[in-house]
This record gives structure tokens, C-alpha cells and sequence, in this order.
């Protein structure tokens, strides 16, 4: 783990900045764009202009001028202007280019394209859902929620959404097998689906840039990076209608198993490796009805990525990592990280809980992958659920730490209605996507070399009965509990502050509870 992070810290003492291109400004005016106008056909030409002549820069001058989809190529940099706004076409049917659906920008196999400057695109997504409607689907067993047939009753609408899809364009900016990219400095809004998607891409510099999606809508991820690598996020502030920003593993078709070199080896740019690697987020703040920080899942493992001084507030879930295909997920850190969580209503995925980590299959007859080599320190968290890890036997969460956590457990107005249970969507076996479950402050299943030095925990008092132990711990090996400050919830049924079971290799130490030694149930525990 050591020599991955070396190569990760050399990687990124290299200045990523978009290549030197001529000198020369294509303005979009100069090619027929008006403002208030669709003047798609305008901003193509320029762009086809200026890459025919080794690339340059498009300028789209203050103003408003309507878009649908565009097809970036390489050396191009499009700059928007203070003022400027490229706004997103309210016609389904003007989201075609070369044959196929897209958002506003698309590129494939293409080398050093930059967005920046100070303008926004607009993508206007709200047009195409209907906000008198929820979006649901079929994809939990109510006779194993607590709720029963009160979790989510059917006719209900559901204020916190998700909203129902009309129609939609394709992702608003999309790069397939792409080297060197850069966004700087823009707004992205009101996407339809995710504001981006970096898909088999190398080297991508995000900064300072600013996402404002309409959280009521489904699927508008803030960033998202599919097997891609070499990625650097820094200083973006990212509202999202799902997760904020995300690294996964899989392929252009997300939903089959396993996957095939072949695609990337019939390009000529972008990421040439089997892994989904070396994404590094600093100073940022995220805020989503799904997770602020998603990583996982996908059929290509994914390692190597770092994350700090980043807040997550009023979000649903906090940080989530999903080994839920048949690949690993390790060498993660986490740092200087805040957190707030509360439940959402409504069929998002999450279930208020700051962190997640769960190792299960989403393919039937498919064994998941293992998480390993994460790392979590100085954490302030604040919530509506506890922290999970929620391993199997055959896939076990492997040398985890955990320093410095600081965790207060509140009652939300959603909680009687939504609490009590545990969310691993996307799971194969739909009575494994939210069931009943007691919540701890920490709760971790099949761990191997698991450390917790410096836990904080303290709860709401008027929290439900079923918010029971500080920590509970269930088929281990090798687990050391240092510097625990907490204890059981006020209105729990068992009053115990650890409880562990089916266990090798435990250390409790300098831990107290209420002034004293926590009160410990073991069983089937050698020490």
C-alpha cells in the first residue's frame, strides 16, 4: 500500500494544465450564433474550424444562445465568457449527433479538449420530468423493511423525490477514451442525467467549477468517472439529485458482468489499464440525495484514489464504498473530511448513514469482491444512522482504520418512517436491497484486521429503541478498539456499549462509556 501511494504522490506533483494551443479565438458569433436562438450548427463550425487548423480556442461571448449536442475534437478549448450561457434545447429531438443521443458536448478518442472560463451551461433538464409524479420502481421486499407496508406506501407522493422521467437528453458532458481534459471555473445546471461522465479517460484536471442540479431529479450525478484514471477534483462546490462525485469501475454497458480489454484497445487515447485508479478530491463541498463521495461499484477493480478536506452536508448518504461486482476495491484514504446526513423520502439510495462499506453481489451467482487498505481519519460526523461495514464471509472488509471519529446520532423527521433498516442496493437478492435491522453507532460484519483509535460517539435523547450499541461487531479477525468515548443509546433495549460475536483477536483499550469501562457482551470470542 505504501509504494501504491508513492506512485500516487509522484503522479500528482505533475501540473496538469491544458496544453498551449494556437493562439487563435474562434468566436461563435463570427460563425451565425444568436442569442436566444439554437445555434448548435454555429458552435459546431467553429469547433470544426478550429481543430481543422491545430486547435484553438471557441469562444462563446456573454449572452444566452441555445444548444443541443456537440461534438468536441481535439486541441479545442471552449471558453465561456463572464455572462455567457449555453443553454440546453427544450426539444428531445435536437439531441442527435453522428446517429446517436447525447447531451451537449460528447468527445471519443480525443486528446487535450479543455472547458473553462467564468460562463455557465445550462442544460435545462427540469423540462423533461414531470414534478406532479415520483420516478419509482420495484426493487425491495417490504415484508423485511421494519415499516412493513408503511416503507413508502404506495399512492404517497413523495416530497423529496425523485421525480418522474418524461424523456431526456443523454449525459451533458460526456468523454469517451479521452487523454488530458480539463474543466475550469464553469457552472454546470439543471441537468437531465449526469452532469458528467469521464468514461475510459487518463489524465483529467477539475477545478474550481460549480454543479447546481435540481435535487428532486433521478440520476444527476455531479462527477462521475467510469474506469477511468490519473484524475485530480479540487475547490468544486457539486449539488447533486444523486451522488455528488463518484469513481466506478465499469464499462460503457454498466449492467453485465465482467468486461473486455478490447474496447480499449480499438482507441487511440485514454486509459489503456484494467483498473479504475488515482483519483485524488481536495477542498471541496458536496451536498446529494445519494452519496457526497461514491466509489464503486464496476467490473474493473478500482484502487489508489484520496480524498480531504471536503464537507458533505444535508446529504443522504456520506461517503459509500460498494464492492458489489466480482473485483476488488482498495488503497483508499480519507482525511479531514465533514459530514452531515439526514434521510431523504422517497426512493433514493442510502439510508442517512455517514459511512458505508458493503461487500455484496449484485449479479446473482456471482461472488463480490473485497474492500481493502482504506483508511479513515479525523471525521466529524453527524447523522441519522450509524456507520456500516458489512462484509461476507467470502468477501470480508480487510484492514480497515478508523482515526479520529467524531459521530452524534440524531432523530430526523424521517426516522420512525424510514429508520431501522440497513440499504445495500444494488443487490441480486431483493430481500438484500433494505431490510430490518437494530443500528449501532458502528455496525461491521466480517472484517479482518479492523481499528478503531479515537471514537467520539454521542446521541440524540429522544432517539427510538431500535439505535442500540456504541459499537457491534460480528465474525472478525483481528479487531483493536482504542480511545472509545461513548456508549449504548439512551433508549436501547440492550444495554451494552460493544457487543461482539464469532470472533479472533480483540483488544479493547483506554475505552469508556458514561465515566466508566464500557459494558462488553462477547460471544464465541477468543481473544
Amino acid at each position: 500500500m505504501q509504494l501504491a501511494f508513492i506512485k500516487l504522490l509522484l503522479f500528482f506533483t505533475i501540473i496538469l494544465t491544458p496544453q498551449t494551443l494556437a493562439a487563435r479565438d474562434y468566436n461563435i458569433s463570427d460563425y451565425g450564433a444568436l442569442q436566444g436562438t439554437n445555434s448548435t450548427r454555429a458552435i459546431q463550425k467553429a469547433v470544426d474550424e478550429c481543430f481543422a487548423a491545430g486547435g484553438g480556442r471557441v469562444v462563446i461571448p456573454a449572452g444566452t444562445f441555445i444548444t443541443s449536442s456537440i461534438i468536441l475534437k481535439s486541441n479545442v478549448e471552449v471558453y465561456l465568457e463572464p455572462g455567457s450561457v449555453l443553454k440546453g434545447s427544450d426539444k428531445i429531438e435536437d439531441y442527435r449527433a453522428n446517429n446517436e443521443r447525447h447531451g451537449i458536448f460528447f468527445a471519443e478518442d480525443e486528446y487535450n479538449i479543455a472547458i473553462t472560463g467564468r460562463g455557465t451551461i445550462d442544460a435545462n433538464g427540469s423540462g423533461f420530468y414531470d414534478f406532479t409524479k415520483n420516478h419509482t420502481w420495484d426493487e425491495f421486499d417490504r415484508s423485511v423493511i421494519r415499516q412493513r407496508e408503511n416503507y413508502m406506501k404506495e399512492g404517497t407522493f413523495f416530497t423529496d423525490g425523485p421525480v418522474k422521467r418524461i424523456s431526456m437528453p443523454g449525459m451533458t458532458l460526456v468523454f469517451f477514451h479521452c487523454t488530458k481534459i480539463v474543466l475550469k471555473d464553469i457552472t454546470i445546471k439543471d441537468t437531465p442525467v449526469w452532469a458528467t461522465r469521464f468514461g475510459y479517460c487518463e489524465d483529467v484536471l477539475i477545478e474550481g467549477i460549480t454543479i447546481r442540479n435540481n435535487i428532486l431529479v433521478p440520476n444527476s450525478d455531479g462527477i462521475h468517472c467510469t474506469a477511468s484514471r490519473n484524475i485530480r477534483i479540487s475547490d468544486c462546490d457539486i449539488v447533486a439529485g444523486d451522488d455528488a462525485i463518484v469513481m466506478t469501475g465499469f464499462p460503457k454497458i454498466e449492467n453485465v458482468p465482467g468486461y473486455s480489454m478490447k474496447e480499449q484497445e480499438e482507441h487511440t487515447w485514454g486509459n489503456k489499464s484494467r483498473f479504475a485508479e488515482h483519483m485524488n478530491v481536495t477542498n471541496c463541498q458536496l451536498k446529494s440525495t445519494s452519496a457526497g463521495i461514491r466509489i464503486g461499484y464496476g467490473q474493473h477493480p478500482i484502487r489508489r484514489c484520496s480524498f480531504s478536506n471536503i464537507i458533505i452536508y444535508d446529504s443522504h448518504r456520506g461517503i459509500g464504498i460498494f464492492a458489489h461486482d466480482t473485483t476488488d476495491i482498495e488503497d483508499l484514504t480519507f482525511d479531514n473530511i465533514i459530514i452531515e446526513t439526514r434521510l431523504y423520502n422517497g426512493q433514493w439510495w442510502g439510508n442517512g448513514e455517514p459511512i458505508h462499506l458493503s461487500c455484496i453481489s449484485r449479479f446473482e451467482g456471482y461472488k463480490p469482491g473485497k474492500i481493502k487498505n482504506v483508511m479513515f481519519s479525523n471525521i466529524t460526523a453527524t447523522g441519522e444512522q450509524g456507520i456500516i461495514i458489512y462484509g461476507l464471509k467470502e468477501s470480508p472488509a480487510e484492514n480497515i482504520t478508523i482515526s479520529n471519529l467524531r459521530l452524534y446520532l440524531r432523530k430526523g423527521k424521517e426516522t420512525m418512517f424510514y429508520g431501522g433498516n440497513f440499504d445495500l442496493r444494488p443487490a441480486s437478492l431483493k430481500k438484500m436491497q433494505i431490510f430490518e435491522h437494530d443500528i449501532p453507532g458502528f455496525y461491521a460484519q466480517h472484517v479482518k484486521n479492523l481499528s478503531i483509535n479515537g471514537f467520539e460517539l454521542s446521541w440524540d435523547p429522544d432517539l427510538p429503541d431500535f439505535f442500540t450499541n456504541a459499537i457491534e461487531i460480528n465474525n472478525f479477525d483481528a479487531v483493536q478498539i482504542n480511545n472509545l468515548n461513548g456508549g449504548y443509546a439512551p433508549n436501547s433495549k440492550d444495554r451494552n456499549d460493544i457487543r461482539l460475536s464469532d470472533g479472533k483477536g480483540l483488544r479493547i483499550l483506554n475505552s469508556v462509556s458514561r465515566g466508566k469501562d464500557p459494558v462488553v457482551t462477547k460471544n464465541k470470542v477468543v481473544n
